[in-house]
């Protein structure tokens, strides 16, 4: 299980372990729906994407969608971040700019206002 082998890595206990079940859970849970919110902002199909940028897309996208107390900013930092440390080479660029035009739709009013 995914949250079991993460609860092994190194500096895991130091995170917010509730906060990331209900990231993971709602990420799972609504994958389809977060897909298929996500998929309009992609330049390939969904399952083309390495499964480390998948994961964290479907993670940021529920977070974006369900956790507003969140700064979308904070979203996407934290996004790229993982994608830096566990992704491809360009990996969190690529995060980036998918979740930019995603927050656009997904939180209109706070990211017209941070502009």
């Amino acid at each position: 299980m995914i949250a079991a082998e993460l609860a092994e890595s190194e500096g895991f206990e130091k995170s917010d372990v509730a906060y990331f079940r209900t990231l993971l859970d709602g990420a799972i849970h609504n994958a389809r729906e977060l897909e298929a919110q996500i998929t309009p902002f992609l330049d390939r199909r969904f399952v083309e994407l390495s499964p480390i940028e998948r994961g964290i897309l479907l993670l940021s996208a529920y977070e974006l969608q369900r956790e507003l107390e969140v700064p979308y900013r904070v979203v996407i930092n934290e996004a790229v971040e993982l994608a830096k440390v566990y992704g491809g080479t360009d990996g969190h660029k690529y995060v980036n700019g998918v979740l930019d035009k995603l927050a656009g739709q997904l939180r209109e009013i706070e990211v017209r206002a941070g502009r």
